[in-house]
């Protein structure tokens, strides 16, 4: 078994599988990269049980069909190390594998690869197709929100919910929500199909697909979600649980709505923060006509404070909110414009595009 390929061809598919592979793992074999060739079709597969990435690339020449497993960080490693435009030479002699390239010689350790676990096949509940573009979009407008270690488990991930004609995914960490909706051509559900994927899988998935119109094929199985592109297959296991109800968080009927200046509320957002506590980065929030009022104090007596010229006309508000949520929307939106519908100090606020709410987000207010 041997082949040759250039660096360029091979690095970002060996960063994408290495990237799967956990540094504490129980499993040896969990450290490698499992690689099979066929001919010249090359496979690289990287798994942690949980999250499973193959990817396929053709190399220059490939002679022999046979596979084997390599140590995942010193492959990415070498092949990091490597200058641009040089070939790699991949060989496998006596269970060992030879590297070379150029004046560099390399031999790495192996184990055989009937060690190497395979993600087990579930059955397919439902498939469907759209670009990478748009599930990398919904990704980055909510995946900020997903929680990391709650004993909530089902929070440290993200939903997927089919119905209709519409991809939905919901983050939350219980004291903010983010919703994106995106319709999908082709998609006619009756009844809702829903999945929570894994924090982990949501982050890999989110580096695999390309912010581009090439297709992806999603199947939502009962276990397993699996996404298609030209080069790889991604495959992840759901998180056995339920999700909250969602629609129960969105706040409705508030009647004080403020518009304002996207990029004026994230540079005022960015200037109170910096004096506010470091451990609960609380923010007082007065809203009066056609201005809002950002304070903020810390346990060393020190305060900003901050003004933005907004569109409202109605009774005056002061509620308190942790500013690095308010800042995580700011950063997702890309509208000129965002618009922020109040009740009292006491509720929660919707923030959204101002023309837009396909992307909604809910932010709990903070005693102060």
């Amino acid at each position: 078994m041997k082949f040759s390929v250039n660096r360029e061809d091979i690095l970002k598919p060996l960063q994408l599988v290495g990237g799967v592979v956990e540094r504490r793992h129980t499993l040896p074999v969990l450290a490698n990269i499992l690689i099979q060739l066929d001919g010249d079709q090359l496979s690289l597969t990287g798994t942690d049980l949980e999250v499973e990435i193959v990817a396929r690339l053709q190399v220059a020449s490939g002679s022999g069909s046979g596979e084997i497993t390599v140590p995942a960080k010193k492959f990415v490693d070498i092949c990091r190390a490597l200058p641009d435009s040089s070939v790699l030479q991949f060989e496998l002699d006596e269970q060992k594998v030879i590297l070379k390239s150029g004046k560099s010689r390399f031999t790495l350790s192996t184990l055989a690869a009937s060690e190497f676990p395979a993600v087990e096949e579930s059955t397919s509940e439902f498939t469907f197709s759209c670009t990478q573009g748009l599930i990398k979009d919904l990704i980055e407008k909510t995946g900020f929100a997903m929680a990391q270690q709650d004993v909530r488990y089902y929070l440290n991930g993200m939903l997927w919910e089919l119905g209709g004609q519409q991809l939905r995914v919901v983050a939350t960490d219980g004291h903010r929500l983010a919703l994106a909706t995106k319709d999908i051509e082709g998609l006619a559900l009756s009844e809702p199909v829903q999945a929570i994927l894994p924090r982990k899988g949501v982050i890999e998935l989110s580096r695999l697909v390309a912010d581009s119109n090439d297709q992806v094929e999603i199947v939502m199985g009962k276990n397993h979600i699996r996404a298609k592109t030209a080069d790889y297959t991604f495959t992840s296991k759901l998180v056995d649980g339920k999700f909250p109800n969602y629609e129960q968080v969105i706040p409705k009927g508030g009647d004080k709505i403020v518009i304002g200046d996207r990029a004026e509320l994230k540079q005022a957002f960015g200037r109170t923060a910096i004096l506010s506590n470091e451990k609960y980065r609380g923010v007082r929030l007065l809203l009066e006509s056609q201005q809002l009022t950002l304070v903020a104090n810390n346990p060393e007596q020190e305060e900003a404070e901050d003004h933005v010229t907004v569109e409202y006309e109605g009774e005056s508000l002061e509620v308190g909110f942790n500013i690095s949520y308010l800042q995580d929307v700011a950063n997702v939106l890309n509208s000129q414009k965002i618009r922020i519908t109040l009740s009292d100090a006491n509720s929660s606020a919707l923030l959204q595009d101002a023309e837009d709410d396909s992307a909604r987000y809910v932010v709990m207010p903070m005693r102060l």
